[in-house]
Protein backbone atom coordinates (compact mmCIF):
# COMPACT_ATOMS: atom_id res chain seq x y z
CA UNK A 1 0.00 0.00 0.00
CA UNK A 2 1.47 3.34 -1.08
CA UNK A 3 1.76 6.11 1.48
CA UNK A 4 -0.35 9.24 1.08
CA UNK A 5 2.70 11.34 1.99
CA UNK A 6 5.62 12.65 0.01
CA UNK A 7 8.90 13.85 1.51
CA UNK A 8 7.62 17.45 1.50
CA UNK A 9 4.12 16.84 2.88
CA UNK A 10 5.59 14.52 5.51
CA UNK A 11 7.69 17.40 6.84
CA UNK A 12 4.73 19.77 7.02
CA UNK A 13 2.44 17.21 8.67
CA UNK A 14 5.02 16.56 11.39
CA UNK A 15 5.57 20.24 12.18
CA UNK A 16 3.77 21.17 15.40
CA UNK A 17 6.07 23.63 17.15
CA UNK A 18 6.37 27.35 16.67
CA UNK A 19 9.79 29.00 16.88
CA UNK A 20 8.67 32.23 18.54
CA UNK A 21 5.09 33.17 19.31
CA UNK A 22 4.03 36.79 19.13
CA UNK A 23 1.20 37.82 21.43
CA UNK A 24 -1.58 39.34 19.27
CA UNK A 25 -1.92 43.10 19.22
CA UNK A 26 -5.41 43.13 20.72
CA UNK A 27 -4.23 41.23 23.79
CA UNK A 28 -1.18 43.50 24.12
CA UNK A 29 -3.43 46.57 23.99
CA UNK A 30 -5.85 45.09 26.53
CA UNK A 31 -3.00 44.38 28.97
CA UNK A 32 -1.50 47.85 28.50
CA UNK A 33 -4.89 49.49 29.12
CA UNK A 34 -5.46 47.38 32.22
CA UNK A 35 -2.04 48.35 33.66
CA UNK A 36 -2.21 51.99 32.60
CA UNK A 37 -2.52 53.47 36.10
CA UNK A 38 0.06 51.24 37.81
CA UNK A 39 3.31 52.66 39.21
CA UNK A 40 6.53 50.94 38.13
CA UNK A 41 7.95 50.63 41.66
CA UNK A 42 4.72 49.16 43.04
CA UNK A 43 4.45 46.76 40.11
CA UNK A 44 7.97 45.43 40.66
CA UNK A 45 7.07 44.72 44.26
CA UNK A 46 3.81 43.00 43.27
CA UNK A 47 5.49 40.82 40.64
CA UNK A 48 8.13 39.75 43.18
CA UNK A 49 5.42 38.96 45.74
CA UNK A 50 3.55 36.82 43.20
CA UNK A 51 6.70 34.84 42.42
CA UNK A 52 7.20 34.17 46.13
CA UNK A 53 3.59 32.94 46.39
CA UNK A 54 4.18 30.49 43.54
CA UNK A 55 7.29 29.20 45.29
CA UNK A 56 5.29 28.69 48.47
CA UNK A 57 2.73 26.56 46.63
CA UNK A 58 5.54 24.53 45.05
CA UNK A 59 7.16 23.88 48.44
CA UNK A 60 3.82 22.83 49.94
CA UNK A 61 3.31 20.29 47.15
CA UNK A 62 6.80 18.85 47.66
CA UNK A 63 6.03 18.27 51.35
CA UNK A 64 3.25 15.80 50.48
CA UNK A 65 4.17 12.25 51.50
CA UNK A 66 5.23 10.41 48.36
CA UNK A 67 3.65 7.23 49.69
CA UNK A 68 0.22 8.89 49.73
CA UNK A 69 0.55 10.09 46.15
CA UNK A 70 1.75 6.69 44.95
CA UNK A 71 -1.06 4.92 46.80
CA UNK A 72 -3.77 7.04 45.21
CA UNK A 73 -2.40 6.60 41.69
CA UNK A 74 -1.74 2.87 41.93
CA UNK A 75 -5.05 2.15 43.66
CA UNK A 76 -7.50 4.85 42.47
CA UNK A 77 -10.46 3.12 44.14
CA UNK A 78 -9.18 4.37 47.50
CA UNK A 79 -9.45 7.98 46.35
CA UNK A 80 -13.00 7.33 45.17
CA UNK A 81 -13.97 5.93 48.56
CA UNK A 82 -12.54 8.90 50.45
CA UNK A 83 -14.29 11.67 48.55
CA UNK A 84 -17.86 11.83 47.32
CA UNK A 85 -18.51 12.62 43.70
CA UNK A 86 -19.27 16.29 43.00
CA UNK A 87 -18.42 17.16 46.61
CA UNK A 88 -14.81 18.13 47.18
CA UNK A 89 -14.36 18.66 50.91
CA UNK A 90 -11.58 21.18 50.27
CA UNK A 91 -12.80 23.32 47.40
CA UNK A 92 -10.23 24.80 45.03
CA UNK A 93 -10.98 28.28 46.30
CA UNK A 94 -10.15 27.27 49.85
CA UNK A 95 -6.92 25.34 49.35
CA UNK A 96 -5.45 26.96 46.25
CA UNK A 97 -3.60 30.25 45.88
CA UNK A 98 -5.94 33.13 46.76
CA UNK A 99 -5.44 35.91 44.26
CA UNK A 100 -5.97 39.33 45.73
CA UNK A 101 -5.96 42.54 43.68
CA UNK A 102 -2.18 43.06 43.89
CA UNK A 103 -1.45 39.49 42.82
CA UNK A 104 -3.97 39.67 39.99
CA UNK A 105 -2.38 42.82 38.57
CA UNK A 106 1.06 41.19 38.81
CA UNK A 107 -0.25 38.06 37.09
CA UNK A 108 -1.65 40.03 34.14
CA UNK A 109 1.63 41.90 33.73
CA UNK A 110 4.14 39.09 34.19
CA UNK A 111 2.47 35.71 33.65
CA UNK A 112 -0.58 36.05 31.39
CA UNK A 113 1.31 36.49 28.06
CA UNK A 114 3.41 33.37 28.73
CA UNK A 115 0.45 31.24 29.84
CA UNK A 116 -1.51 32.44 26.80
CA UNK A 117 1.35 31.46 24.47
CA UNK A 118 1.62 27.97 25.96
CA UNK A 119 -2.14 27.41 25.70
CA UNK A 120 -2.17 28.74 22.14
CA UNK A 121 0.48 26.14 21.27
CA UNK A 122 -1.50 23.33 22.97
CA UNK A 123 -4.86 24.22 21.40
CA UNK A 124 -3.27 24.75 17.98
CA UNK A 125 -1.98 21.20 18.09
CA UNK A 126 -5.42 19.90 19.10
CA UNK A 127 -6.83 21.69 16.07
CA UNK A 128 -4.19 20.25 13.75
CA UNK A 129 -4.57 16.70 15.05
CA UNK A 130 -8.38 16.89 15.05
CA UNK A 131 -9.20 19.24 12.14
CA UNK A 132 -12.93 18.48 12.22
CA UNK A 133 -13.20 19.53 15.88
CA UNK A 134 -14.80 22.96 16.38
CA UNK A 135 -15.88 23.48 19.99
CA UNK A 136 -19.11 25.38 20.45
CA UNK A 137 -19.55 24.92 24.22
CA UNK A 138 -16.45 25.21 26.42
CA UNK A 139 -15.65 24.95 30.14
CA UNK A 140 -12.53 26.69 31.43
CA UNK A 141 -11.77 25.59 34.99
CA UNK A 142 -9.44 27.86 36.93
CA UNK A 143 -9.94 30.44 34.20
CA UNK A 144 -7.90 33.14 35.94
CA UNK A 145 -7.76 36.27 33.77
CA UNK A 146 -8.94 34.43 30.65
CA UNK A 147 -5.72 33.21 29.01
CA UNK A 148 -7.46 30.14 27.60
CA UNK A 149 -10.35 32.26 26.30
CA UNK A 150 -7.94 34.47 24.36
CA UNK A 151 -6.15 31.42 22.99
CA UNK A 152 -9.41 29.81 21.86
CA UNK A 153 -10.49 32.98 20.07
CA UNK A 154 -7.24 32.86 18.08
CA UNK A 155 -7.28 29.13 17.34
CA UNK A 156 -11.02 28.74 16.63
CA UNK A 157 -12.20 32.23 15.68
CA UNK A 158 -15.98 32.55 15.63
CA UNK A 159 -16.74 28.92 16.54
CA UNK A 160 -17.09 29.13 20.33
CA UNK A 161 -20.67 30.08 21.14
CA UNK A 162 -20.83 29.56 24.91
CA UNK A 163 -18.07 29.39 27.50
CA UNK A 164 -18.41 28.71 31.22
CA UNK A 165 -15.60 30.12 33.34
CA UNK A 166 -14.96 28.69 36.80
CA UNK A 167 -12.74 30.96 38.87
CA UNK A 168 -13.09 31.39 42.67
CA UNK A 169 -11.10 34.64 42.79
CA UNK A 170 -13.37 37.64 42.30
CA UNK A 171 -10.31 39.74 41.57
CA UNK A 172 -9.34 37.43 38.71
CA UNK A 173 -12.88 37.47 37.37
CA UNK A 174 -12.95 41.27 37.32
CA UNK A 175 -9.59 41.41 35.55
CA UNK A 176 -10.74 38.94 32.90
CA UNK A 177 -13.90 40.95 32.26
CA UNK A 178 -11.91 44.16 32.01
CA UNK A 179 -9.52 42.67 29.44
CA UNK A 180 -12.29 41.59 27.04
CA UNK A 181 -14.66 44.53 27.49
CA UNK A 182 -13.61 46.22 24.22
CA UNK A 183 -13.77 43.09 22.06
CA UNK A 184 -16.56 42.47 19.57
CA UNK A 185 -18.40 39.28 18.70
CA UNK A 186 -17.61 37.55 21.96
CA UNK A 187 -19.22 34.21 22.84
CA UNK A 188 -21.73 34.03 25.66
CA UNK A 189 -19.57 34.11 28.81
CA UNK A 190 -20.85 32.98 32.20
CA UNK A 191 -18.66 33.00 35.31
CA UNK A 192 -18.97 30.79 38.37
CA UNK A 193 -17.03 30.58 41.61
CA UNK A 194 -16.99 26.77 41.78
CA UNK A 195 -17.99 23.62 39.93
CA UNK A 196 -20.79 23.14 42.42
CA UNK A 197 -22.25 26.52 41.45
CA UNK A 198 -21.98 25.56 37.78
CA UNK A 199 -23.73 22.21 38.14
CA UNK A 200 -26.59 23.80 40.08
CA UNK A 201 -27.27 26.20 37.22
CA UNK A 202 -27.30 23.67 34.37
CA UNK A 203 -29.45 20.58 33.98
CA UNK A 204 -28.01 17.10 33.61
CA UNK A 205 -28.63 16.88 29.86
CA UNK A 206 -26.70 20.11 29.22
CA UNK A 207 -23.80 19.32 31.50
CA UNK A 208 -21.42 18.07 28.81
CA UNK A 209 -19.04 20.51 27.06
CA UNK A 210 -17.30 20.00 23.73
CA UNK A 211 -14.02 21.17 25.25
CA UNK A 212 -12.94 21.33 28.89
CA UNK A 213 -9.70 23.06 29.90
CA UNK A 214 -7.93 23.13 33.25
CA UNK A 215 -4.67 25.04 32.89
CA UNK A 216 -2.07 25.93 35.52
CA UNK A 217 -4.48 25.12 38.32
CA UNK A 218 -3.94 21.52 39.50
CA UNK A 219 -0.52 22.44 40.88
CA UNK A 220 -2.15 24.96 43.19
CA UNK A 221 -4.09 22.14 44.88
CA UNK A 222 -1.75 20.45 47.35
CA UNK A 223 -4.08 17.50 48.04
CA UNK A 224 -3.66 14.54 45.67
CA UNK A 225 -7.09 13.28 46.67
CA UNK A 226 -8.70 16.56 45.62
CA UNK A 227 -6.81 16.62 42.33
CA UNK A 228 -8.03 13.17 41.34
CA UNK A 229 -11.59 13.94 42.40
CA UNK A 230 -11.52 17.22 40.51
CA UNK A 231 -10.23 15.66 37.29
CA UNK A 232 -12.94 12.99 37.51
CA UNK A 233 -15.53 15.74 37.73
CA UNK A 234 -14.04 17.58 34.76
CA UNK A 235 -14.04 14.37 32.73
CA UNK A 236 -17.72 13.84 33.55
CA UNK A 237 -18.37 17.33 32.16
CA UNK A 238 -16.43 16.55 28.97
CA UNK A 239 -18.33 15.65 25.84
CA UNK A 240 -15.33 15.31 23.53
CA UNK A 241 -11.90 16.67 24.53
CA UNK A 242 -10.33 17.43 27.93
CA UNK A 243 -7.09 19.44 28.11
CA UNK A 244 -4.91 19.61 31.24
CA UNK A 245 -1.85 21.88 31.29
CA UNK A 246 0.69 22.63 33.99
CA UNK A 247 4.08 24.39 34.26
CA UNK A 248 6.94 22.42 32.72
CA UNK A 249 8.55 21.42 36.00
CA UNK A 250 9.13 17.93 37.45
CA UNK A 251 6.19 18.58 39.78
CA UNK A 252 3.91 19.72 36.96
CA UNK A 253 4.90 16.77 34.77
CA UNK A 254 4.26 14.39 37.65
CA UNK A 255 0.76 15.80 38.12
CA UNK A 256 -0.04 15.45 34.41
CA UNK A 257 1.31 11.89 34.37
CA UNK A 258 -0.79 10.90 37.37
CA UNK A 259 -3.99 12.38 35.94
CA UNK A 260 -3.26 10.73 32.58
CA UNK A 261 -2.91 7.34 34.24
CA UNK A 262 -6.09 7.79 36.24
CA UNK A 263 -8.37 8.80 33.33
CA UNK A 264 -7.10 5.99 31.09
CA UNK A 265 -7.43 3.46 33.94
CA UNK A 266 -10.95 4.65 34.76
CA UNK A 267 -12.17 4.41 31.16
CA UNK A 268 -10.60 0.98 30.63
CA UNK A 269 -12.37 -0.22 33.76
CA UNK A 270 -15.66 1.24 32.52
CA UNK A 271 -15.26 -0.39 29.11
CA UNK A 272 -14.62 -3.80 30.70
CA UNK A 273 -17.76 -3.47 32.81
CA UNK A 274 -19.89 -2.54 29.79
CA UNK A 275 -18.42 -5.38 27.78
CA UNK A 276 -19.17 -7.92 30.52
CA UNK A 277 -22.69 -6.55 30.92
CA UNK A 278 -23.22 -6.77 27.14
CA UNK A 279 -22.22 -10.43 27.13
CA UNK A 280 -24.77 -11.21 29.85
CA UNK A 281 -27.65 -9.31 28.21
CA UNK A 282 -26.69 -9.99 24.58
CA UNK A 283 -26.94 -6.27 23.87
CA UNK A 284 -24.33 -3.84 22.55
CA UNK A 285 -23.82 -1.34 25.38
CA UNK A 286 -20.65 0.23 23.95
CA UNK A 287 -21.24 3.82 22.82
CA UNK A 288 -19.19 6.39 20.92
CA UNK A 289 -18.03 8.03 24.16
CA UNK A 290 -16.87 4.76 25.69
CA UNK A 291 -13.16 4.72 26.35
CA UNK A 292 -10.51 7.42 26.10
CA UNK A 293 -7.28 7.99 24.20
CA UNK A 294 -4.59 10.66 24.08
CA UNK A 295 -4.75 13.25 21.30
CA UNK A 296 -1.47 14.92 22.32
CA UNK A 297 1.33 14.86 23.20
CA UNK A 298 1.49 11.09 23.76
CA UNK A 299 1.40 8.94 20.61
CA UNK A 300 0.15 5.98 22.65
CA UNK A 301 -2.10 5.17 25.61
CA UNK A 302 0.26 2.87 27.47
CA UNK A 303 2.34 3.50 30.57
CA UNK A 304 4.56 6.55 30.24
CA UNK A 305 8.04 5.28 29.28
CA UNK A 306 9.65 8.12 31.26
CA UNK A 307 8.08 6.86 34.49
CA UNK A 308 10.68 5.99 37.14
CA UNK A 309 13.47 7.65 35.17
CA UNK A 310 15.41 10.85 35.81
CA UNK A 311 13.66 12.54 32.86
CA UNK A 312 10.28 14.19 32.67
CA UNK A 313 8.03 15.08 29.73
CA UNK A 314 7.70 18.80 29.04
CA UNK A 315 7.90 21.29 26.19
CA UNK A 316 9.02 24.86 25.57
CA UNK A 317 7.37 27.77 23.81
CA UNK A 318 9.40 30.89 23.14
CA UNK A 319 7.46 34.15 23.04
CA UNK A 320 8.27 37.73 22.32
CA UNK A 321 7.85 39.58 25.59
CA UNK A 322 5.20 42.24 25.89
CA UNK A 323 6.03 45.75 27.08
CA UNK A 324 4.76 44.94 30.59
CA UNK A 325 6.99 41.86 30.84
CA UNK A 326 10.07 43.79 29.73
CA UNK A 327 9.27 46.54 32.20
CA UNK A 328 8.40 44.55 35.31
CA UNK A 329 10.32 41.27 35.04
CA UNK A 330 13.97 41.28 36.05
CA UNK A 331 16.07 39.99 33.20
CA UNK A 332 19.34 40.90 31.55
CA UNK A 333 21.30 39.92 28.47
CA UNK A 334 20.58 39.66 24.76
CA UNK A 335 17.43 37.54 25.25
CA UNK A 336 15.72 40.14 27.42
CA UNK A 337 13.09 40.63 24.72
CA UNK A 338 12.17 36.93 24.71
CA UNK A 339 10.95 34.38 27.21
CA UNK A 340 10.83 30.58 27.19
CA UNK A 341 7.70 29.18 28.79
CA UNK A 342 8.10 25.55 29.84
CA UNK A 343 4.86 23.61 30.04
CA UNK A 344 3.48 20.07 30.06
CA UNK A 345 0.03 18.97 29.03
CA UNK A 346 -2.24 16.14 27.97
CA UNK A 347 -5.33 16.20 25.76
CA UNK A 348 -7.85 13.33 26.13
CA UNK A 349 -10.61 12.44 23.70
CA UNK A 350 -13.57 10.17 24.28
CA UNK A 351 -13.72 7.03 22.16
CA UNK A 352 -11.05 4.69 20.87
CA UNK A 353 -7.85 5.54 19.04
CA UNK A 354 -8.37 5.21 15.28
CA UNK A 355 -6.34 2.65 13.35
CA UNK A 356 -4.37 4.44 10.65
CA UNK A 357 -1.56 3.34 8.30
CA UNK A 358 1.90 4.23 9.56
CA UNK A 359 3.19 7.19 7.54
CA UNK A 360 6.48 5.60 6.36
CA UNK A 361 4.88 2.31 5.30
CA UNK A 362 5.01 2.11 1.54
CA UNK A 363 7.49 4.98 1.21
CA UNK A 364 10.88 4.41 -0.41
CA UNK A 365 13.82 6.77 0.11
CA UNK A 366 17.00 7.02 -1.90
CA UNK A 367 20.39 6.84 -0.24
CA UNK A 368 22.85 9.64 -0.88
CA UNK A 369 24.75 7.51 -3.40
CA UNK A 370 21.57 6.62 -5.29
CA UNK A 371 20.46 10.23 -5.31
CA UNK A 372 23.79 11.36 -6.78
CA UNK A 373 23.76 8.58 -9.36
CA UNK A 374 20.25 9.48 -10.56
CA UNK A 375 20.82 13.22 -10.57
CA UNK A 376 20.98 15.14 -13.84
CA UNK A 377 23.76 17.73 -14.41
CA UNK A 378 21.34 20.66 -14.17
CA UNK A 379 20.15 19.37 -10.78
CA UNK A 380 23.68 19.66 -9.42
CA UNK A 381 23.65 23.40 -10.07
CA UNK A 382 20.33 23.78 -8.25
CA UNK A 383 21.62 21.71 -5.32
CA UNK A 384 24.78 23.81 -4.96
CA UNK A 385 22.68 26.97 -4.80
CA UNK A 386 20.16 25.50 -2.34
CA UNK A 387 22.92 24.82 0.19
CA UNK A 388 23.14 28.54 0.87
CA UNK A 389 19.41 29.11 1.41
CA UNK A 390 18.59 30.64 4.77
CA UNK A 391 16.25 29.25 7.41
CA UNK A 392 14.02 32.27 6.85
CA UNK A 393 13.48 31.17 3.24
CA UNK A 394 12.60 27.65 4.42
CA UNK A 395 10.13 29.04 6.95
CA UNK A 396 8.46 31.24 4.31
CA UNK A 397 8.13 28.28 1.97
CA UNK A 398 6.55 26.21 4.74
CA UNK A 399 4.01 28.94 5.45
CA UNK A 400 3.01 29.04 1.79
CA UNK A 401 2.61 25.27 1.66
CA UNK A 402 0.56 25.24 4.87
CA UNK A 403 -1.99 27.49 3.22
CA UNK A 404 -2.46 24.89 0.49
CA UNK A 405 -3.64 22.35 3.08
CA UNK A 406 -1.02 19.56 3.16
CA UNK A 407 -1.90 16.13 4.63
CA UNK A 408 -2.17 16.26 8.41
CA UNK A 409 -0.74 13.89 10.97
CA UNK A 410 -3.55 11.52 11.91
CA UNK A 411 -4.34 10.18 15.37
CA UNK A 412 -3.03 6.72 14.62
CA UNK A 413 -0.02 5.26 16.40
CA UNK A 414 2.43 5.81 13.54
CA UNK A 415 3.60 9.26 14.66
CA UNK A 416 6.17 9.63 17.43
CA UNK A 417 6.78 12.74 19.52
CA UNK A 418 10.15 14.48 19.70
CA UNK A 419 10.93 15.17 23.36
CA UNK A 420 13.89 17.45 24.13
CA UNK A 421 16.05 19.28 21.63
CA UNK A 422 17.45 17.26 18.70
CA UNK A 423 21.21 16.59 18.67
CA UNK A 424 22.75 17.73 15.40
CA UNK A 425 26.17 16.18 14.93
CA UNK A 426 27.75 16.72 11.54
CA UNK A 427 25.82 14.76 8.93
CA UNK A 428 23.60 12.97 11.39
CA UNK A 429 20.76 13.97 13.71
CA UNK A 430 19.72 12.17 16.90
CA UNK A 431 16.15 12.50 18.17
CA UNK A 432 14.63 11.39 21.48
CA UNK A 433 11.23 10.06 20.38
CA UNK A 434 8.30 8.86 22.46
CA UNK A 435 6.50 6.35 20.27
CA UNK A 436 3.92 3.57 20.12
CA UNK A 437 5.22 0.04 19.74
CA UNK A 438 2.06 -1.53 18.29
CA UNK A 439 -0.69 -0.55 15.87
CA UNK A 440 -3.30 -0.30 18.63
CA UNK A 441 -1.28 2.32 20.50
CA UNK A 442 -1.64 0.45 23.80
CA UNK A 443 2.10 0.32 24.53
CA UNK A 444 4.92 2.79 24.09
CA UNK A 445 8.65 3.30 24.42
CA UNK A 446 11.18 6.13 24.54
CA UNK A 447 13.87 5.62 21.89
CA UNK A 448 16.84 7.39 20.34
CA UNK A 449 16.29 7.71 16.59
CA UNK A 450 19.41 8.35 14.51
CA UNK A 451 19.09 9.75 10.98
CA UNK A 452 22.12 9.98 8.73
CA UNK A 453 22.50 11.92 5.51
CA UNK A 454 24.21 8.98 3.84
CA UNK A 455 21.35 6.52 4.38
CA UNK A 456 18.38 8.87 4.03
CA UNK A 457 18.98 12.44 2.77
CA UNK A 458 15.26 13.26 2.66
CA UNK A 459 14.54 12.39 6.30
CA UNK A 460 17.88 13.89 7.33
CA UNK A 461 16.76 17.20 5.82
CA UNK A 462 13.52 16.98 7.80
CA UNK A 463 15.31 16.01 11.02
CA UNK A 464 17.67 18.99 10.81
CA UNK A 465 14.65 21.31 10.81
CA UNK A 466 12.68 19.44 13.45
CA UNK A 467 12.22 21.01 16.86
CA UNK A 468 11.33 19.96 20.36
CA UNK A 469 7.64 19.01 20.36
CA UNK A 470 7.34 18.13 16.65
CA UNK A 471 6.05 14.78 15.47
CA UNK A 472 8.24 12.19 13.81
CA UNK A 473 6.96 9.69 11.21
CA UNK A 474 7.57 6.00 11.85
CA UNK A 475 7.51 2.70 10.02
CA UNK A 476 5.62 -0.24 11.52
CA UNK A 477 7.61 -3.14 12.88
CA UNK A 478 10.76 -1.15 13.73
CA UNK A 479 11.40 -0.60 17.43
CA UNK A 480 14.23 0.58 19.71
CA UNK A 481 17.28 2.51 18.52
CA UNK A 482 17.68 2.42 14.76
CA UNK A 483 19.26 4.25 11.87
CA UNK A 484 17.19 5.65 9.04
Amino acid sequence: MASKFTAETLKLAAKQSERCHVVPDRLRRAIDNYLRDQEVFDMNRKVLSLAQSFNGIKEANLLLPSSTSRELVEDPLKSMERSQRWKVTSAYGDIGLRYQDDQTVAYVAARMPAVYSALHRVLSEVKRRVPDFSPAKVLDYGAGTGSALWAMMEVWPGTVEHINLVEPSQSMQRAGQSLVKDLRELPLIQSYSSLQALTKKINKSGRRHDLVIASYVLGEIPSMKDRITLVRQLWDLTGDILVLAEPGTPQGSNIISQMRSHILWMEKRRSRKLLNAAKKTSKDLMTLDTGAFIVAPCPHDGTCPLLNTNKYCHFVQRLERTSSQRLYKRSKGPLRGFEDEKFCYVAFRRGTRPREPWPLDGMKFETLEEMKANRLPEDLEIESESQFESEETDAATEDEEKEEGPPRADLGSGWGRIVYMPFRRGKRVELDVCRATNSEGTEGSFDRVVITQRLNPALHHQARRSMWGDLWPLRSGINSKYYM
